[in-house]
């Protein structure tokens, strides 16, 4: 077997394989799987260990009788390949190899170690998506320049679309490889409240750990519900014509919001507490922080209204 640094196409270690293995060009554009990808075992694991003194390797280990591990090993092979040469992963299954595992330390799949100068840097132990997987990998390294989308960026442009069918498509198959990655269940409730399925998406909410359920993520997505469920429809508020009282403004604003114009409504809504504070009992000012904990706290509207609300009242 011959390790071949992807970033200069030159060997790594000699070739303890057939002699007629041809090396890969120095020029060669693409990164082949074969050239990055090892599959370790008491014969060579010394062998690339030795290697990370010139390259860094990743460790995968898995099992594979886990489901899990097998689905971030299939992540973890689509990026090696995709970060063309700032990393080696070498692949090994524990069934195969108990003592080797256990002389690594890993007592449960899938496993993550990042090996470099002969020794351990970091790692990571459950199956992470991809998204996740990348972050902790830019960490370590620069990020490939023209990456393709993650499906969690794919189903987000799709939602924005207005391809509801392909989003819910993308966060079912997540959620079927990562079932206790419970943002997935999250996103696919908003999904659900999109498509007009508001009732559906509060039973996705309602299923999850109570510790989930209550976290911000959650129940923004529950406000956006009641948002939906509380808002006039277009034809009402077409209704309200050229009416400039305290609840046209309030409903029309509930409308913005619950179309996903947060930036008007968060307006409106303001302009109303700045009007008629005293309006339906503070209604505005509860609704600006329903609005927030529905854009989560790090949302750039959030942090510049919540400015504006402070200034107002302080």
């Amino acid at each position: 077997m011959q390790i071949i640094d992807p970033r200069s196409g030159k060997p790594l270690t000699a070739d303890t394989g057939t002699t007629d293995a041809a090396a890969p060009n120095a020029e060669q554009a693409a990164v082949r799987p074969e050239d990055v990808i090892i599959e370790l075992n008491a014969g060579n694991i010394q062998q690339v260990l030795e290697a990370s003194m010139q390259v860094p390797v990743l460790l995968g280990c898995y099992s594979p009788s886990n489901a899990s591990s097998s689905t971030l090993l299939t992540v973890l092979e689509k990026l090696v390949v995709e970060y063309a040469g700032a990393f080696l992963l070498g692949k090994l299954d524990i069934e195969a190899n108990p003592e080797i595992g256990g002389q690594l330390g890993v007592r449960s799949v899938p496993d993550v170690k990042l090996i470099s100068q002969g020794g351990l840097v970091d790692g990571f132990q459950g199956a992470l998506p991809e998204k996740e997987v990348r972050e902790w990998l830019n960490r370590y390294f620069p990020a490939p320049g023209e990456a393709p989308p993650t499906p969690e960026e794919q189903a987000e442009e799709a939602l924005k679309s207005g391809d509801t069918a392909a989003a819910r498509e993308i966060y079912q198959t997540l959620m079927g490889q990562y079932p206790e990655h419970y943002a997935y269940q999250v996103a696919f409730a908003r999904v659900l409240l999109a498509e007009g399925k508001g009732n559906e998406a509060r039973d996705v909410l309602d299923n999850l750990p109570p510790e989930e359920r209550d976290a911000a993520p959650a129940r923004g997505v529950r406000a956006s519900i009641e948002f939906s469920e509380q808002a006039l429809s277009a034809e009402e508020i077409a209704a309200l014509g050229d009416r400039t009282d305290s609840e046209a403004q309030y409903q029309r604003a509930l409308r913005q919001v619950a179309d996903g114009h947060y930036d008007e409504g968060l307006e409106a809504l303001l302009a109303l507490m700045k009007q008629d504070r005293a309006y339906n009992d503070d209604a505005a000012r509860k609704t600006l922080l329903q609005v927030f904990d529905a854009l989560g706290a790090d949302h750039p509207l959030t942090v510049a209204y919540r400015r504006k609300l402070f200034a107002m009242l302080y």
